[in-house]
Parts: C-alpha cells; sequence; structure tokens
C-alpha cells in the first residue's frame, strides 16, 4: 500500500465513524456548540492572538491587545499547576501538522497543473532527504539535462519551486507568489520565463542550478521548516550568480511567506522588486546592502 492509499484509507475511516457518531443524532439532541456536522470543533482554526485564556485576570484587556501583536502561546491560564486541556490539545495538533508537512510530499500532479517543469535531487526518499541534506543539493546527470534544456543558456532569471521542508507551504503559497513575481517582472520590463520545480528540494539546490545554466538571478521559493504557529510558511531565496561554494551571506532571503506573515502575493510583488533591483546593481545579499 503506498502512501496515497494509506491517506485516502484514513480518510473512509473518518468519514464512517463521523457517520456513526454524533452525526446521527436528531437535532434535539445536539448541544448549541455541536457542530451541525456532528464533528468536533476544529481548534486549529482558533486565531492565538485572540485566544486568551486565564480566569479572572488583573488586565486582561491591556493583556489581550498586546497578545494581538504575536501568535506566541502567551495568557494559556492553569488548571492547578498544569496547562488547561484545550492548550495541551492545541499544542499537539499544532505539532502533529508540522510534523505531517515535513513527512508528507507536494503532490505528484502539482507541476503538471502548473505548468512547472519536474526534476529531482539527488534524494530518493523522504528519508534520504531528511537525513543527507546534502544530496538535495545536487542533481544527477539526466535531470541536469532537464534544467538546462528547461532554462537554457544563460537566462536573465530563473524562477524555481522547490519542496524544501514544507509540502503545506509550498501548495499553500507557491502559486499565488509566482502569479505576483510574473506581474511585477512584466511591469519592470522584464520576462520570467518557465519555471522549475524540484522534488526533495534544499536551498543549495540553487547553486547547482546557476552553475548549470550560468543564470543571473535564480529565485527559488521553498517551504520552510514548520513550527507550532504554522506549517505552511515560505520563503524565498534570491541569488546573483549563484555557484557551488557561494557564502550563505551572498543570497537575499524573504521569509515567513504565509497567510498569517507576509502574504504570497505581497512577497511576491517584493520579489519582483528585488530581482529588478539585482540586475541594476549586480549583487544579492550583503552585497545589495552596500
Amino acid at each position: 500500500m503506498n502512501e496515497q492509499e494509506l491517506r485516502s484509507l484514513v480518510e473512509r475511516m473518518v468519514l464512517e465513524l463521523a457517520e456513526e457518531g454524533p452525526a446521527r443524532s436528531t437535532p434535539s439532541a445536539r448541544t448549541p456548540a455541536e457542530p451541525a456536522s456532528g464533528c468536533l470543533e476544529d481548534i486549529t482554526q482558533t486565531d492565538l492572538r485572540r485566544q486568551y485564556l486565564v480566569d479572572n485576570p488583573r488586565s486582561g484587556q491591556a493583556f489581550q491587545d498586546l497578545k494581538l501583536k504575536t501568535p506566541a502561546r502567551l495568557g494559556l491560564g492553569r488548571a492547578g499547576a498544569r496547562y488547561k486541556t484545550i492548550s495541551m490539545l492545541r499544542m499537539r495538533a499544532d505539532h502533529a501538522a508540522a510534523q505531517d508537512s515535513v513527512f508528507s510530499h507536494v503532490p505528484d500532479e502539482f507541476a503538471a497543473q502548473n505548468g512547472f517543469t519536474p526534476v529531482q535531487t539527488l534524494c530518493q526518499s523522504k528519508d534520504e532527504y531528511l537525513t543527507r541534506p546534502d544530496r538535495g543539493r545536487r542533481f544527477d546527470e539526466q535531470n541536469q539535462a532537464i534544467i538546462q534544456k528547461t532554462f537554457g543558456p544563460h537566462p536573465k532569471i530563473a524562477l524555481v519551486v522547490g519542496d524544501g521542508l514544507s509540502s503545506a507551504a509550498i501548495e499553500a503559497n507557491a502559486v499565488d507568489c509566482l502569479q505576483a513575481v510574473r506581474a511585477g517582472l512584466k511591469a519592470y520590463g522584464l520576462e520570467g520565463g518557465p519555471v522549475l520545480y524540484v522534488k526533495y528540494c534544499r536551498v543549495g539546490a540553487s547553486d547547482h542550478i546557476g552553475d548549470l545554466t550560468g543564470a543571473e538571478v535564480v529565485c527559488m521559493l521553498v517551504g520552510e521548516r514548520p513550527g507550532l504557529v504554522t506549517a505552511e510558511s515560505m520563503s524565498a531565496y534570491l541569488t546573483y550568480k549563484p555557484h557551488i561554494g557561494i557564502p550563505e551571506s551572498k543570497r537575499t532571503v524573504i521569509s515567513n511567506i504565509h497567510k498569517g506573515g507576509t502574504t504570497a502575493v505581497e512577497a511576491g510583488a517584493h520579489i519582483a522588486e528585488l530581482i529588478k533591483t539585482m540586475l541594476e546593481k549586480k549583487a544579492s545579499g550583503i552585497d545589495l546592502k552596500g
């Protein structure tokens, strides 16, 4: 049984359990707080910035105003010496979402549906990707040929999407972000060209792409390592004339691209402006600051 078949089996089991449970109750038997579907409320949909669980606070409103500035887990309250049940459940749910995002794959049809050219690094499995970061930065001869054919020699801009450490981040943000990048580049009189999709991708794969194509700027959108605030955070790494061995300080990074941080469309507009600036100044990273 492959991963997709296992996922489908779990989904069917969950639906069957829901039908056998409270969903068969009559409307009058439901409590007012119970969703009409009979399923439990999804606690992960609660905005942590607006959740305040301290009983009888001395300065509750002031603390709630402070919480609006951060999704940090503040004002959780206590049940004796312990966290409240809802706080523990939310922690476990967010941790599970982060793990799922790391260990799951972007669907195979994602690249084809969006017109991306798919390639794969030297990694052959998710386990190898997680334990051998070096193999996630290089391509075999077959994939090298695809990359060179896709971009051609010495492209001005190479747009790349990599799954990275969060499949959820790519599915949630990459397409909208790229649309904004393309629109921004067009406004500056630049063409984005084709998009490469890299499976089992590390940031350093952009350096190998630079060596293979001689691209002036490589822009890579890649899933960030997920945390407990969100599992959908994506980053953009932009490098002027990347090559294997280039220092990390030569990259320009936009991080925290997600609906609760920098939105995908806003990030895309900023990326387009950065690409234009890099081409003009022929620099990226710390060199761009100077």
